[in-house]
């Protein structure tokens, strides 16, 4: 399956599972559920070092930027991340009750628990838990940017990339077999039908949910700089479809730079934040992780609060900082916050991956999109700063 990008495998992986799971006996189905249980316990061994080998350098890095441009950027990116997860929130709340009704299943069948313990089981314990992990990247990654630690910054460096190897080399080809017993077992159980509608429901959402808040973000940008809105955004569609083949922000980065600079912006503004951007402006992503979790809750018959989600969306925008530039990153930095912060177990995160990687690539496209209209607002607000009115428009 290599020959296929990893939607294509994602979607054969689920279109098999359904197929074998109609008619597979209890044997065949017990063969995925061990190897669901293996790659769940790696999962939740390979966490704690997900959260470490992205934060810490992604944190890290901050206290080697620009100074005031830096912080500007940075607290627009995060302010519009936080912004997205909050209005995906309130959207599903208004939307699900009538999109998703009577389709709320009280329990999932876990294939690594209702069928058997599996042929074999290895214990994987974590070398930390979850919020230790946390905040041991927090500390670390700030304590980086303030002393301008290169040797320590260099060694999580080192750390992220042995962690980005693992995520492109083990988890991401695993993760169809994975989804694919999850589907098999499901099928089985007679809940299927049920998970096909809800994917299909909450992509229509997420997709129309990604063009108003574009929209959005290119009205400021366009009020604030005193262009069209609409001839902005119309300018950033090439790295739209960019992200939308590649899956990456950081590999759409030269087109998005390349399109940035004809929204009038200054060239040292544009060449120093959407490098930046490509790491901590996750809005699009954001949206698509909090639609797709509130919707496994909704099918597990649980209510989700404001109080409950706003904490997870104000860590999300934080632990996806920095996440590879590889299909699934942002999910993938996110499973640690689904489990300690929302309860989910290894079923409800395994259907988070699969909803979550179907819709990747329309994230990413936001992501990258919406990095030009932040540009252009970091732009103009910055004008305003002697300091930042130089020659290169940085400081």
């Amino acid at each position: 399956m290599k020959g296929f990008g990893l939607l294509i495998r994602i979607v054969i992986a689920i279109a098999l599972g359904i197929t074998l799971g109609s008619f597979a006996n209890d044997w065949f189905i017990r063969i995925f559920a061990t190897f669901n249980d293996l790659f769940g316990n790696f999962l939740g061994f390979i966490i704690p070092l997900i959260i470490l080998g992205f934060i810490i350098p992604g944190i890290g890095s901050l206290g080697k930027g620009a100074g005031k441009l830096l912080g500007l950027t940075a607290f627009i990116a995060y302010s519009s991340t936080v912004i997205a997860g909050i209005v995906a929130f309130f959207s599903a709340k208004i939307i699900y009750p009538n999109l998703l009704s009577q389709q709320s299943l009280q329990s999932f069948s876990d294939p690594t628990k209702a069928l058997s313990s599996g042929f074999i089981e290895i214990e994987m314990p974590p070398p930390m838990g979850v919020m230790t992990a946390l905040l041991l990247a927090f500390v670390l990654g700030l304590g980086i940017a303030a002393i301008k630690g290169d040797a320590l910054y260099q060694l999580s460096l080192d750390v992220r990339d042995i962690i980005h190897l693992v995520i492109e080399k083990v988890i991401i080809p695993l993760l169809p077999f994975h989804i694919f017993g999850i589907f098999a077992n499901m099928t089985a159980a007679g809940q299927v039908s049920t998970i096909l509608s809800v994917f299909a429901k909450v992509f229509v959402m997420i997709i129309i949910l990604h063009l108003l808040y574009l929209l959005v973000q290119y009205t400021l940008a366009g009020t604030l700089s005193k262009q069209n809105p609409v001839s902005m955004l119309k300018t950033m569609t090439p790295a739209y479809f960019t992200a939308l083949g590649t899956q990456s922000s950081a590999a759409t980065i030269p087109v998005t730079l390349k399109h940035s600079k004809k929204l009038k912006v200054r060239e040292g503004i544009a060449d120093f934040t959407v490098p930046l951007l490509a790491n901590i402006h996750l809005s699009g992503s954001t949206i698509t992780l909090v639609s797709c979790a509130l919707a496994v809750l909704f099918l597990q018959g649980e209510v989700a609060t404001f109080g409950s989600i706003f904490p997870f969306i104000l860590m999300l925008g934080v632990t996806m900082i920095a996440a590879p530039g590889v299909p699934g990153g942002a999910v993938m930095a996110a499973i640690g916050l689904l489990e300690s912060m929302l309860g989910f177990d290894s079923v409800m995160v395994s259907l988070m991956i699969a909803l979550y990687l179907a819709q990747d690539s329309l994230g990413t496209a936001c992501n990258v999109t919406g990095d030009g209209a932040i540009t252009s607002i970091t732009d103009s607000l910055s004008k305003n700063s002697k300091a930042l009115n130089n020659k290169e428009g940085v400081v």
